[in-house]
C-alpha cells in the first residue's frame, strides 16, 4: 500500500537564505543537492539515497558570514518537507531504528514521527570540524528538523575515531530509519495510536 502523493514542496525565503526543498517520500533515492557546501550536499545526497527518498534542494544563503544560517535553516525547511509528505501518517509505521557501522564508526539512530518534537544528540565528533563546517553546526540542522518535523529523533555515537566517518554513518541512518518509520503496514488502520491521531 502506497500513497502516489507523498510528495511536498516547502520555499524558505529569508534576508539570510533563500531554500527550495521537494521531497517524494515514495521515491528511488535520486537527488539533486545544491546547498553551497559540498560536504552538506553530499550528506544530503546520503540520506535520500539510503531512505529511497527522491530530494531536491536549491539553497542559498549568506556563506560569506558563516553557514551556520544555511544549515539550520535547511534542517528547518526538510523537517518541514518530512511533515507535510507524511501527511497525516495513516497506515505507516511511525518508528524507525538503525544502527549503522561505517568502518570503525557505529551510530544508531532513533526516531518516532509522533508529533512532538524532541532531539536526544549524543555525538562526540573526533574532531572540531569536518571538511570546513564547524562540526556543532550538525546538532543545529538536526534540531531544526526535528522541531518542524515533529519528529522525537534520538542520534547516538557508539564509536568513530574519523570525523567524515561519523556524519556519513549518521546521515546514512537517518535515512534507513526514516524510511522505516514511513512506511506502509498492513495491520495499521488509521494512525499507530490509541488516541487515534499523532
Amino acid at each position: 500500500m502506497a500513497d502516489n502523493n507523498r510528495i511536498a514542496e516547502v520555499v524558505r525565503t529569508t534576508r539570510e537564505t533563500d531554500i527550495r526543498v521537494r521531497l517524494n517520500l515514495d521515491g528511488s533515492g535520486v537527488s539533486r543537492i545544491d546547498t553551497g557546501i559540498p560536504f552538506l550536499n553530499h550528506m544530503l545526497e546520503l540520506f535520500a539515497r539510503h531512505g529511497f527518498f527522491d530530494l531536491d534542494i536549491v539553497a542559498k544563503g549568506d556563506l560569506e558570514v558563516d553557514f551556520h544560517h544555511t544549515i539550520e535553516d535547511l534542517g528547518l525547511v526538510l523537517g518541514e518537507a518530512i511533515a507535510r509528505a507524511a501527511g497525516d501518517k495513516a497506515g505507516i509505521r511511525r518508528y524507525g531504528n538503525f544502527l549503522l557501522p561505517m568502518d570503525e564508526t557505529l551510530v544508531l539512530i532513533a526516531l518516532d514521527l509522533s508529533g512532538r518534537p524532541c532531539l536526544v544528540y549524543d555525538v562526540r565528533p573526533p574532531a572540531p570540524a569536518v571538511s570546513n563546517i564547524d562540526a556543532r553546526l550538525f546538532h543545529e540542522f538536526f534540531q531544526a528538523l526535528a522541531v518542524k518535523s515533529g519528529m522525537n529523533l534520538h542520534i547516538k555515537q557508539l564509536a568513530g575515531e574519523e570525523v567524515h566517518h561519523v556524519f556519513e554513518a549518521i546521515f546514512k541512518g537517518f535515512g534507513k530509519a526514516l524510511d522505516q518509520a514511513c512506511s506502509f503496514d498492513p495491520r495499521i488502520e488509521g494512525v499507530l495510536s490509541t488516541k487515534g491521531s499523532l
